[in-house]
């Protein structure tokens, strides 16, 4: 009777789902999923987009955009891009803007020359910031709304100023004086 159920029980398996531990550092939330890397050695020019989070340790030019994602720079990174993701950490150098949808965060080792825009925003002390932060974004387009009706309040300013008039002086007729009168 025993004997049975040792013998229908399934024997462990070797085959386990592959995993890159590479891919996925240990400093990566684990709801996050996977990671892609680039290097300290590498160099990339153009644009980066995707559907996973990305650690940058190298060095990138142009743009990158992980709208549901993270992006990471880390200490050796050194970014001259525009960035647009989820959430933003950097360590590193980046010249360009920054735009978080949620939340960046520039470490002490971080240095940015550049606009940030993110609801929320966090600089820890030593880090290296030139620029300006918005940190309502939503509001910019209701400060959009008003502008038109002031353009609408200069127009009729513009036309109520008067052109000088040339007035002959009083002076005599034969002098041929003439003055400007604002009025």
């Amino acid at each position: 009777m025993f004997e049975k159920h040792k013998t229908s029980k399934p024997e462990p398996t070797s085959a386990q789902p592959y995993q890159d531990n590479l891919t996925t550092p240990a400093g990566t939330p684990a709801s996050s999923g996977r990671a892609a890397v680039i290097g300290p050695g590498i160099y990339v020019n153009g644009e980066i987009s995707g559907n996973e989070n990305l650690i940058i340790e190298g060095k990138v030019d142009g743009k990158i955009r992980l709208d549901a994602h993270q992006v990471d720079i880390g200490q050796s990174g050194q970014v001259n891009a525009d960035i647009t993701a989820k959430t933003i950490k950097i360590a590193g150098e980046v010249r360009g803007d920054v735009t978080g949808m949620e939340k960046v965060v520039i470490s002490s080792s971080g240095n940015v020359h550049g606009n940030i825009v993110a609801p929320r925003m966090t600089l820890e002390d030593g880090a290296i910031f030139k620029g300006s932060i918005d940190m309502d974004p939503g509001e910019s387009p209701k400060a959009q709304g008003p502008a038109p009706s002031k353009k609408a309040v200069e127009k009729p300013e513009e036309k109520t100023v008067e052109t000088p008039k040339v007035v002959a002086s009083e002076k005599g007729k034969d002098n041929s004086a003439y003055s400007l009168n604002g009025s």
